[in-house]
């Protein structure tokens, strides 16, 4: 792996969210090569053509609403290149990579980690100075 370097979200890239509500503890489905959790209050998100849910604590955290359904990732992230295939425990389950994507954290210290394409990454986000 590089070094963690931080970055921000593009000022034209927002996602589209809404808060689920269930009737239920929560719901299983597959997603980035494994199980994923999704737990009542979480979020889901449509974010350039993924769909995925995001823990509700992290999603306050680190969104802001731009307007009716649309949000903006407001914190910064630091993300690495990732120099062969694995994966990463993530709040909703696991996250599976190949060599070239970026291993991406909502914080410094390298815990609430996810991945994603470096062409998805680099059309996101832009380095923070």
């Amino acid at each position: 792996m590089t070094t963690r370097k931080k970055y921000r979200k593009k000022a034209d890239s927002f996602i589209i969210a809404v808060q689920l509500n269930l009737e239920t503890d929560g719901f299983k489905y597959q997603k980035w090569g494994a199980e994923q959790y999704c737990k009542k209050g979480d979020w889901i998100v449509e974010n350039s053509g993924e769909t995925y849910t995001v823990d509700n604590k992290v999603f306050q955290k680190t969104y802001r609403k731009i307007d009716s359904g649309k949000y903006v990732k407001t914190t910064p992230v630091w993300a690495e290149v990732a120099t062969e295939s694995g994966s990463v425990p993530t709040k909703e389950g696991e996250s599976h990579y190949k060599a070239g994507d970026y291993l991406v954290y909502n914080n410094e210290d390298g815990t609430d980690a996810y991945c994603i394409s470096a062409e998805k990454f680099k059309s996101m986000y832009e380095p923070a100075d």
